[in-house]
Parts: C-alpha cells; sequence; structure tokens
C-alpha cells in the first residue's frame, strides 16, 4: 500500500522547540504516540513523525535551503481551520512566511500557510478542497 510509514526529523535542541511542535501538531489532530529523554513520536492517519535529537548529528543548524527536507506539508483542515492556526502560530513560536501572499502564495487554487519555528523548520498547513 502506498503511502508513507513515518518521518523522523532530527532536531538538535528538541527541548527548546518541543512546545512549538507540540501545539502545532496537536493542533492539526495528531496524538502524542510515544516519549523518550530524547524525542516523541505523534500518530495520524495511520503514519507517524518522530522528533528526536541524536549524537549523529553533523551540524547544529538546519537549513532548509540545504539539501534534504525543505518542509512538511501537514492537512490542516477546512480553510476556517487553517486561518485560525495562523492566527494563532507567532504566539506559539512559529513565524508566518509568505505572509504578504496569505493564503495563496503556492498558486490560485491552493490555499495554505507557511510558518517556521526558532530552529528554522518549515511546515505548510493545507486546506482541503
Amino acid at each position: 500500500m502506498p503511502g508513507f510509514h513515518h518521518v523522523e526529523l532530527w532536531i538538535s535542541d528538541l527541548d527548546a522547540v518541543r512546545s512549538e511542535w507540540r501545539w502545532v501538531l496537536t493542533r492539526l489532530g495528531f496524538t502524542l504516540d510515544s516519549e523518550w529523554s530524547g524525542g516523541e513520536s505523534w500518530a495520524a492517519g495511520g503514519a507517524y513523525l518522530t522528533l528526536t535529537t541524536s549524537p549523529n548529528l553533523s551540524d547544529t543548524v538546519h537549513d532548509r535551503r540545504r539539501a534534504g527536507l525543505n518542509h512538511l506539508a501537514l492537512q490542516g483542515g477546512d480553510r476556517s481551520d487553517v486561518d485560525a492556526i495562523m492566527a494563532e502560530a507567532a504566539s506559539r513560536g512559529w513565524h508566518p512566511l509568505y505572509a504578504d501572499r496569505y493564503p495563496h502564495a503556492g498558486g490560485d487554487q491552493h490555499y495554505a500557510g507557511w510558518l517556521e519555528n526558532a530552529s528554522g523548520f518549515k511546515i505548510e498547513v493545507v486546506a482541503e478542497r
């Protein structure tokens, strides 16, 4: 069956951004599935997202403009749900991107908001069609 089983993000200082991730993942309907001293996994739709630290990091800074992960696009519900998340995001540690083109930075037929957190990870919150 096609689809993602899981995605694992290595974060250099998870404790510094844990509350940011917890807020947005909870808001998007993910459920905290497991937690350990250096990480946690969040489940939704039969797949899961793991946020963890690793002693094997080759760099402590995430740069979405380098080869590797640019952003995660996550289902945000209907347009009013996306609007509510975007309105609250800045008070939860997420910096809005492309605000001058919100909600159509991805094109006229695409309703979404883009956010970046303190550790440089970018997410796209996409409204259902």
